[in-house]
Formats: structure tokens, C-alpha cells, sequence
């Protein structure tokens, strides 16, 4: 008995019974937020849709919104790029007002016409909730890492009805390159749990179809590569955009509830001139299109420009759905110039400018699966790898780490992606130090 006892594999049952406990209380808080979320977008989604000249308010929506994170929220607005940072940083707990901050903002952002997406409120409140549970559980600080990675794996998981995806999600995302396996089983039974309970309170998720899909032959390998070379640059090209917008206006406008009033201004005043309402919100509809035939070449262009504008403006939400959007659509364009099927190449652009803007190419993969199913897997694998690779060191989330970097060796480990800029050009501005030669 004492020779079973010292085996390393009995010490496994104490530790998954703590984990199946706690992974499984935040993933009943990540999936039970995620479907009142998912529930409360789609009434926004559908009151606008019947009552268009709803638009015309997103200006004194966006001050609003701006307002109150200006008076209660400082301490979260920082949202995704907060989450992470505590984890690898742990200081205090998140602020339970995240929750119901980013929830209200983001399905007022979209009751009003923003284009913003909805992975940023799902994480936000799977991981500001799940650390709520560090005090209940007197948790360490490397247990608080754990159970902030399950939070964020639900949450994902959830919104998005892709368990597998999401406990990649919340591994990936933290560090480019680098993965921490002892948060593992955590993630796993949350993202699975989290995806159960949201689906148990009657939230149904939109159902993809790649209807055929190339044999794995050499043109349809090379024009994949070719595709995720493009979705990784329109990946690089928008988490720039983004972050140099955001940047720029708050230099230009100090009062930061003025910024979404002024961005609100432009986004109801374009719309209502150009033919742009199908750039506005979640557009699910027209990604449900892309797979199905050719759509407009400029869509994916303007979704780009008015999601961008959104984030930038400082609407609440998150860029993955816009991804997708911007995706699907620009996969759809590029098909018939590479030869390939509408639908696959439609699926590819989904995953792969996702997996380049966030650094998630795995994550990126187990989705088309779960989404496409096992036939589309080693062309998603190619063009997600492709354009994780071509969005360079960069992405959407600034907080992110470089654990190993992608293809070049003079950048340092846990460097920030914020830091990156200011590491080269610091770099470029010193002068090598060469041994004198005689």
C-alpha cells in the first residue's frame, strides 16, 4: 500500500478531483453568462434588423458607453489584454463589474449598429468570473493562472459552440509559441462543460456548410498556401489598423467618451449614405452566404473598414466574428482566382485570418473542424500555419507573449506584442559590437 501510494499516478486522482471541481465551476458561470449573452445579442441583432433608424443614435449609444467606462470601468478596460496580463502576471483580482460592463456595452454596441464582434465579451466574463472563485477556493497564484485559462476556454467555447477550439483557445493565446500543458485538463473540461450548459439553456449556434472540398493534390495545396499568405497579411493589416486608430484617437481626443460619440458619428452617417448596412453588426447572414456562392469582391474591404472603425472608436465587443466575416468573404473572392471551391475556400478564410491576427493557428484548425468537419483539416492546418506565419509579430492582443518567436531569433522571450515596435527600432538604432579584427 505504501509503495502504491508513492506512485506518481496516485497523486493524479487529488489533483483532476480538484480541477473536475473547479474547471467545472467556472465553465457553469462562462456557459450560463455566454447563453443570457448570446440570447440578449440576438434580440439586439433582431430589433435593429426591424428598426433601422436605430442607427441614427449609435453616436449618443457609443457616449454612453464610453461614460460609463470613463466613471466605473478604468480598472477593465483593458478587457482581453487584462485577462492575460494577469495571468501572466497575477497582482489582483479582476473587478466583478467587468461583467456586466462589457455585457451591457457590447449588446448596446450592436443594438445600435457597431460593427464589433462578441469572443471578447465571452472571454471577458468567463475569466472575470472564474477568478471570482480565487477567494472561495483559496487559490495560489499559479492555481489563479489555471483557473483564469479554464475561464477563458469557456467562454470561447461557449459563444461559439466549439468545445475543442476553445480549450485550445485558452492555452494558445497567452504566448506565441509556447503552450502550458499543466493547465491542460482544466481547459478541456471547462471549454466541454461551458459548451453543455450554454446549449442546456436552449442557445442554438449557426451551422456552416463546406458542401465539397479538393482532394489533397498538389494545385490545391499551393493555392491553399497562396490564400493563407494573403489571410495572414489582411490578419497583420487589422490588428495594425486597429491598434494605430485606437492610438491615434486617443492622442487627438482626451475626453474618452467623445471618441465612440465621434467614431459613432461617422459609422450612422456613412451607413446611411453608402450601401453599407450589410457591414454593421455581428453579419452572420452574409458570411452564411459566402459558403454558398459568390459574394460582393469589396465585402471583406468593408467590413474591415467599419469594424475597425468600431473597435478603434472604443465600442465594446470583439474582432473574432468580424474575422470571420472578413474571412469567409475575402476566401470567396479569392476562389475562383485560385481555382478552388467557393464554399472550402470560404471555410478557409474563416479560420485562417483569425488564426493570423490572434497567433492561434491550432485553435484555429480544431474549429474548421468542428465547424466543416474532418475532410477540410489538412488544408485548414496549411492555411491557418501560413497565416500565423505572415501576420509577423503582431496581433490583436497586445498583452500576448512571445514564448518562441515565429521564424526570426533576435526577438527575446516574454516580450509583449505591444513591445515589439519599440524593441526593433531600439535594435536598428544600436550599433553592432564586433571584435576588432587585426
Amino acid at each position: 500500500m505504501r509503495r502504491l501510494r508513492s506512485l506518481e499516478q496516485w497523486e493524479l486522482f487529488p489533483y483532476m478531483g480538484k480541477w473536475l471541481l473547479m474547471a467545472c465551476a467556472a465553465a457553469v458561470l462562462a456557459g450560463s453568462a455566454s447563453a443570457f449573452f448570446l440570447l440578449a445579442l440576438e434580440w439586439a441583432t433582431n430589433t435593429r434588423e426591424a428598426s433601422p433608424w436605430l442607427i441614427g443614435f449609435l453616436p449618443l449609444a457609443g457616449f454612453v458607453v464610453g461614460w460609463a467606462y470613463q466613471r466605473v470601468g478604468k480598472s477593465v478596460e483593458a478587457g482581453n489584454n487584462l485577462i492575460i496580463d494577469e495571468i501572466h502576471d497575477p497582482r489582483k483580482i479582476i473587478p466583478r463589474r467587468m461583467v456586466p460592463l462589457v455585457l451591457i456595452g457590447t449588446v448596446v454596441s450592436h443594438l445600435f449598429g457597431a460593427s464589433v464582434g462578441r469572443e471578447g465579451t465571452a472571454v471577458q466574463m468567463g475569466g472575470a468570473l472564474a477568478d471570482q472563485l480565487t477567494h472561495v477556493f483559496r487559490l495560489r497564484a499559479d492555481d489563479r493562472r489555471i483557473l483564469l485559462m479554464a475561464g477563458m476556454s469557456g467562454g470561447f467555447a461557449a459563444v461559439f459552440g466549439t468545445p475543442l477550439a476553445g480549450a485550445l483557445f485558452g492555452l494558445e493565446v497567452l504566448a506565441i509559441g509556447r503552450m502550458r500543458y499543466d493547465a491542460l485538463f482544466p481547459c478541456v473540461i471547462a471549454a466541454i462543460v461551458a459548451d453543455q450548459v450554454c446549449l442546456a439553456w436552449g442557445v442554438h449556434h449557426t451551422h456552416y456548410v463546406v458542401d465539397h472540398v479538393c482532394a489533397l493534390t498538389l494545385l490545391p495545396v499551393l493555392g491553399v498556401i497562396a490564400a493563407g499568405i494573403v489571410f495572414g497579411l489582411v490578419g497583420l493589416l487589422f490588428a495594425t489598423a486597429t491598434h494605430h486608430l485606437g492610438g491615434w484617437m486617443k492622442r487627438r481626443i482626451a475626453y474618452a467618451p467623445l471618441r465612440p460619440l465621434l467614431g459613432g458619428a461617422v459609422i450612422a452617417l456613412s451607413v446611411s449614405v453608402l450601401p453599407a448596412w450589410r457591414y454593421i453588426g455581428l453579419g452572420i447572414p452574409t458570411i452564411v452566404e459566402a459558403f454558398q456562392h459568390p459574394v460582393a469582391p469589396w465585402d471583406f474591404a468593408g467590413k474591415f473598414a467599419y469594424t475597425v472603425a468600431s473597435l478603434a472608436s472604443g465600442f465594446k465587443g470583439g474582432e473574432v466574428t468580424p474575422l470571420f466575416y472578413i474571412g469567409a468573404t475575402l476566401g470567396n473572392a479569392l476562389a475562383p482566382l485560385l481555382h478552388l471551391p467557393v464554399g472550402m475556400l470560404a471555410g478557409l478564410g474563416f479560420v485562417a485570418v483569425f488564426a493570423g491576427a490572434a497567433n492561434v493557428p491550432l485553435a484555429c484548425t480544431v474549429m474548421a473542424i468542428e465547424l466543416f468537419g474532418p475532410s477540410i483539416a489538412p488544408f485548414a492546418l496549411i492555411a491557418c500555419v501560413v497565416s500565423y506565419l505572415f501576420s509577423g509579430h503582431a496581433g490583436i492582443y497586445h498583452a500576448q507573449r512571445l514564448g518562441r518567436a515565429k521564424h526570426v531569433r533576435h526577438l527575446p522571450e516574454d516580450l509583449r506584442l505591444a513591445e515589439v515596435k519599440a524593441y526593433r527600432k531600439k535594435l536598428r538604432e544600436t550599433p553592432a559590437v564586433t571584435d576588432d579584427v587585426p
